[in-house]
């Protein structure tokens, strides 16, 4: 619900600007108010579900996101809307957290991560559904009140969330107090998250914006050098500095923070050349890079079943086939420009690049988490997250940027090409992270196969 939000409500931006009158810059806000409020909640959201409970935080969270859909699909104006998008983007920040930290708590080796790998699925379900189902919902409800509708349909589905999270999940058990909880660092955290991710998402590079990502960045570092303080005198931090010295953990939450830079351009790029280059329309460009959500979707349920014995490997495989894909991609979009057809010829590599991504994101949480203690998931899950949202925001800001640039004089074809590219070095980076744990972790076994018994 929370995921599928963020795919479909770009098609119904056209009928949003319509209906409401609302200025560019609004609608712009719609999309990046929603992804800002998202990360900034992940990690504290994180938190207080392993200190209160993760199902009570959950619905918790679902209540929040409603309300927030409730007032997106009544709004009267571009303001209100822009409100409702940063209530919806809290909720979902609050959901997302509780989602991996109950898979942490439930689900035990093998089971564990073919329960990640269903997240997988359901992620890459999501992400090809939605504008195929924006679409049809502003079909059939018309464009003057179909985009309420695509707000609308969350509730029912939210209704339904709780009832089963009331049904099937268990009252927690023992809760921390609040004074236990960490408000200082929760600030610095914030601060942080806001600094670095406010220019990227409102794609403003002003040196007032500058600044405030240089704060973001000495918040960062003044909220890590707070948690060893709050560690060292015996109390609980908002996230433990031992989780990253964990085996995988700061491997894994790096990887998924570069891949992220990479893999989300993917869309961005796609999209705007196959409407900006090719002339097509929002749903047709949507449902031409749909084989890539597909690819993914069917590949995740097998990546949660491979982990559990391969472990890392899979996450370096995937990351091998999502380079071929996306370079295989770059080169027919070079050789065949906007030609007629054009999204048949790059069906085929994007669907290859899904079935790689479907074996990086789900697989690569599975093995990044495997040795986190159950009372820390929600937090290590929270950080986990909200390296792929900065990853992804960041990844969007500079590979748009090189592709507008190329695309200046005119030419789509060459926009696409320096993005494309520029994605195919991160996922690289992520690759060369990915092969060196693989290594460490060789060397580690070796070590510990040489040690003589005490």
């Amino acid at each position: 619900m929370t995921l599928l939000d963020v795919s479909i409500v770009n098609v119904a931006l056209p009928s949003v600007r319509d209906a409401l009158g609302a200025s560019e810059a609004a609608l712009q806000w719609v999309v990046s108010g929603y992804a800002l409020a998202f990360g900034l909640v992940l990690v504290g959201a994180g938190r207080l579900g392993d200190a209160f409970g993760r199902r009570d935080v959950l619905i918790a969270g679902i209540g929040v996101f409603a309300l927030g859909s409730l007032l997106a699909g009544t709004a009267q104006d571009g303001t209100w809307l822009v409100v409702a998008r940063l209530v919806q983007g809290v909720g979902g920040g609050i959901v997302n957290p509780q989602v991996s930290g109950l898979i942490q708590q439930l689900f035990r080796g093998a089971e564990r991560g073919r329960a990640f790998g269903r997240l997988g699925t359901t992620i890459g379900i999501s992400t090809a559904v939605g504008p195929l189902l924006g679409g049809v919902i502003l079909a059939v409800a018309g464009p003057e009140q179909g985009w309420r509708w695509v707000f609308l349909v969350n509730l029912p589905v939210a209704v339904l969330a709780v009832v089963l999270a009331l049904r099937y999940l268990d009252p927690p058990g023992r809760r921390e107090r609040a004074a236990d909880l960490d408000a200082v660092g929760a600030v610095l955290l914030g601060v942080g998250v806001v600094g670095v991710l406010w220019p990227t998402v409102s794609r403003a590079w002003a040196p007032g914006d500058l600044a405030l990502a240089a704060a973001g960045v000495v918040a960062l570092v003044g909220f890590v050098a707070w948690e060893h303080r709050v560690t060292a005198r015996g109390r609980t931090p908002m996230v433990q500095p031992s989780l990253f010295r964990r085996p995988g953990f700061t491997p894994g939450a790096l990887l998924a923070l570069t891949y992220f830079s990479g893999f989300t351009a993917i869309f961005f790029v796609l999209a705007l050349f196959l409407q900006n280059g090719a002339g097509y329309s929002p749903l047709e460009a949507g449902a031409a890079i749909t084989p890539f959500a597909l690819g993914s979707a069917v590949s995740s349920a097998v990546g949660g079943r491979l982990v559990g014995s391969r472990g890392r490997h899979v996450v370096v495989a995937g990351l091998v086939l999502v380079l071929v894909g996306v370079t295989a991609t770059d080169v027919l979009l070079a050789v065949r420009g906007v030609s007629p057809g054009i999204a048949w010829w790059i069906a085929p590599p994007l669907l290859v690049a899904g079935v790689g991504s479907g074996l990086v994101i789900a697989p690569n949480q599975t093995v990044t988490l495997s040795q986190v203690p159950v009372e820390q998931a929600g937090a290590a899950g929270g950080v986990l997250q909200t390296g792929q949202r900065l990853g992804a925001a960041t990844g969007i800001a500079v590979v748009g940027s090189l592709y507008f640039a190329g695309a200046a004089g005119g030419d789509a074809g060459v926009g696409a090409a320096h993005g494309l590219r520029a994605t195919v070095a991160l996922v690289a980076v992520a690759l060369v992270i990915g092969v060196a744990d693989l290594v460490r972790s060789a060397r580690r076994a070796r070590t510990g196969a040489d040690r003589p018994a005490s």
